[in-house]
């Protein structure tokens, strides 16, 4: 039987693949088995190989839907649910897994009544404790746009029944288990962890040793994902080779029999995977391992079938994880090691070896990148040569030395961090310069299935080419294809496109002029932040311009604002500027006049310094055109910046098309507007003043106007009860359709031949 499957686990594992996707979308996709029945038969395979191949794929298509079916099923009341060690503490806030009594995965969201609360929580390891809790199942709200986190589909990937907000938990046990046992020994090394390395070591070593990155700050992260680098912080592949090499040698130098070190690793593995929180890439490079380690008793199993079963293995037990991002690249970068093996071969100089094998993984994962993330690193292709071997062979070795002597008594290890400490600052130092360069991040923007097609096509027909020798010339010409009409294929879109993007209770507003020629964005955006008790204060506070408005740039394509326009100086507007300049180019920046000197803007004023963006001061009279568009501002009129009614008024027009947007522009504003310009009337888009405040949208501004369509900015069920219930009885009364993005979410307007095209996403989500 082994002969007769030798070499072709791949075929089971697609349609093991083939049927979990089925059950999640569609019986219909079925259909994709039998193309793999097909092709089985196309390479010769026998019948019975072939009809196997079948038989396991319809079979597993029906254990999945009832799987699935089964976290359809209700929570029961009062429900006692147990703790996974997958949650997190930060602020007042508790988060994380809690199993129910039928094994099922519910996500748990719990705010804490007091700080000697939260403290308990913190100094208790919560893994295995059962708690009898009281709640509800809340639906996930939607997200604020389509390129944003889809918090549903998070739940789909982790199979877990919902998002249980609980009122009240109390502890009734603790459920011990020998999963629960190892759980609780990472807890303890993570507190161990924290409390005998040097506070710049912590978040490494704790990523390395027991996979745990939540002490990985915000900007190191984002300096990792410029670079490329970020699988480095995660278990991988290679760090569980390095391991087992590790504990192998170790035993055999304590004079432990080669069979019985086996024996030993077989075991000892899967505690490890556990110990280091069981990543899909921990129990993917784990599972190949011990299935390799397995058959050295006595059959020889080839890579690319204990890869191939691993998959099958990890498929059958959580069906859901085909839609774990990390699940997809870390199967996907392995098969592709795999199979492109004779080609790494080729070359016996390490340096060689080392970019094709970047290469290799960067080409095979790249489409798949952009589908999820919208851009991806250029300079990985190369920094990886240096950083791989580094932290593979130099780091990791040093931190899990460091871990072991911390644990001896005396002043040794402080001596070894002494050393250490000033090197790894240092190497510290460099990634964060490396990361400042420019122009190393590609974006694309969302891509379509045919542009995914496209660009694997590309990929396959060059490791094609690659194996049959041919001129690097024609792999670059292949290469390049997809990447060429993927820069250009926005070039041919004519229409003048306006997003309102969905930033809560806050203003950001894109404009893409044709062809994108050019792109405006007016505001950002921003949390209005009160003051808060020390023990409630977020750890990673959440950014507007960071996690809603930045997505939504990149998943758009656009990498480049050639004016970001701030109305005025409130916090709900400028607040994700800073974090927008940090991440996108920026040409120039338009304030409000003298609106410079708000607190709101002095962040956002000091990072535009240190990137040389140039700060212009407009005001009423500023006019430029780009094609047949036409800008201007309309307001303010005085050099005094006073508040709302000196926000910048920008009016647009295009042929037959008239846009006003006013920023936060109140009655006094509107009436100067009126008397200044007579001849703006019947327009057809307003950006409504102050997100719908009674302090705004006047009878008479709105008799004048008479919009066609007027949107208004504001957060969902917001404390100030914007838009205000005067204001939506003006544009009722005089019969004005009005669109809320608090209601509709980020709506998108396509200005074309004069008529307004209208989008949204919560309907997209519909």
């Amino acid at each position: 039987m082994v002969n007769l499957l030798k070499h072709k686990w791949i075929y089971y594992a697609l349609s093991v693949l083939v049927a979990a996707i089925a059950a999640h979308e569609s019986i219909g996709l079925l259909f994709l088995l039998f193309l793999t029945v097909i092709l089985c038969l196309y390479k010769r395979f026998s019948v019975t190989y072939c009809l196997s191949i079948l038989f396991i794929g319809l079979s597993m298509y029906f254990i999945f839907v009832f799987q699935l079916n089964d976290l359809k099923q209700p929570l029961e009341w009062p429900s006692t649910l147990t703790w996974t060690d997958k949650y997190k503490i930060n602020g007042s806030s508790l988060r994380g897994i809690m199993k129910d009594p039928k094994g099922r995965d519910v996500y748990v969201a719990y705010q804490f009544k007091n700080e000697d609360e939260k403290n308990w929580y913190e100094d208790n390891p919560l893994v295995g404790m059962q708690f009898e809790v009281k709640g509800e199942l809340q639906e996930p709200e939607l997200p604020a746009h389509q390129y944003a986190f889809n918090m549903k589909s998070y739940l789909k990937s982790i199979g877990a029944i919902g998002v249980l907000e609980i009122d009240e938990m109390r502890f009734t046990e603790i459920k011990s288990t020998l999963l629960q046992k190892i759980s609780l020994h990472r807890f303890y090394l993570k507190q161990h962890i924290e409390s005998t390395f040097p506070e710049s070591l912590v978040a490494e070593a704790q990523s390395l040793i027991i996979g745990l990155q939540e002490n990985v700050d915000t900007d190191t992260q984002r300096a990792y994902q410029k670079l490329g680098i970020t699988h480095l912080f995660a278990i991988s592949g290679l760090h569980i080779a390095i391991v087992t090499f590790i504990l192998f040698e170790g035993l055999l130098r304590l004079g432990v029999k080669r069979d019985l070190a086996i024996v030993f690793l077989i075991v000892l593995l899967p505690v490890y995977a556990i110990l280091a929180g069981g990543a899909p890439s921990v129990w993917r490079a784990v599972s190949v391992v011990e299935l390799i380690l397995l058959t050295r008793f006595k059959w020889r199993l080839p890579i690319d079938d204990a890869l191939a079963i691993s998959f099958i293995a990890f498929v059958m037990l959580e069906p859901w994880s085909i839609y774990q991002i990390g699940f997809q690249l870390s199967y996907l970068a392995s098969f592709s090691l795999i199979y492109s093996s004779h080609l790494l071969s080729r070359s016996k100089s390490w340096l060689i070896q080392s970019f094709l094998i970047t290469f290799v993984c960067q080409l095979f994962v790249y489409p798949l990148l952009l589908f999820h993330f919208y851009e991806i690193s250029l300079s990985s292709f190369f920094v990886n040569i240096v950083f791989v071997p580094l932290f593979s062979f130099v780091i990791l070795p040093i931190n899990i030395i460091l871990l072991v002597v911390s644990f001896i008594p005396g002043s040794f290890s402080e001596l070894l961090f002494m050393i250490y400490s000033p090197l790894r600052e240092n190497l510290s130092a460099l990634i964060m310069w490396l990361q400042s360069l420019p122009n190393q991040m590609w974006i694309t923007g969302r891509l379509s299935l045919f542009f995914i097609v496209l660009a694997y096509l590309s990929v396959f027909i060059s490791f094609y080419l690659m194996d049959k020798k041919e001129r690097l010339w024609k792999l670059i010409f292949i290469l390049l294809i997809p990447v060429l009409l993927i820069e250009t294929v926005d070039l041919f879109s004519k229409e003048l496109k306006i997003s309102f993007i969905n930033v809560g209770q806050g203003d950001c507003i894109l404009i893409e002029l044709p062809y994108k020629e050019e792109v405006y964005l007016i505001d950002t955006g921003g949390v209005l932040r009160f003051k808060q008790e020390e023990w409630k204060k977020s750890d990673s506070p959440y950014e507007i311009g960071r996690q809603i408005v930045v997505p939504y740039l990149k998943g758009k394509g656009i990498s480049h604002i050639d004016k970001l326009i701030l109305t005025h100086a409130d916090s709900d507007h400028v607040e994700g500027a800073e974090e927008l300049v940090k991440e996108l180019t920026v040409s120039e920046i338009h304030i409000s006049p003298s609106s410079y000197k708000e607190d709101a803007l002095k962040e956002l004023l000091a990072e535009a310094k240190k990137r040389r963006i140039p700060i212009k001061e407009q005001m009423a009279g500023t006019k430029w055109h780009v094609g047949d568009i036409n800008f201007q501002y309309l307001w303010p009129k005085d050099l005094d910046y006073e508040g709302n009614d000196d926000s910048l008024v920008l009016y647009v027009t295009n042929g037959s098309f008239q846009g006003l947007f006013v920023g936060d522009l109140e009655l006094e504003g509107e009436a100067g507007v009126l008397q200044k310009y007579p001849q703006i009337r019947n327009i057809q888009l307003l950006k409504v003043g102050h997100h719908g405040s009674k302090t705004s949208s006047s009878q008479s501004f709105l008799n004048r106007l008479k919009p066609s369509l007027s949107i208004i900015s504001a957060g969902r069920d917001n404390r100030y009860g914007h838009p205000h219930i005067e204001v939506m009885e003006r544009f009722r009364s005089l019969g004005l359709k009005t669109l809320n993005t608090a209601v509709e979410g980020t709506i998108e307007v396509t200005v074309s031949k004069g008529r307004l095209q209208i989008s949204t996403s919560n309907n997209y989500f519909k």
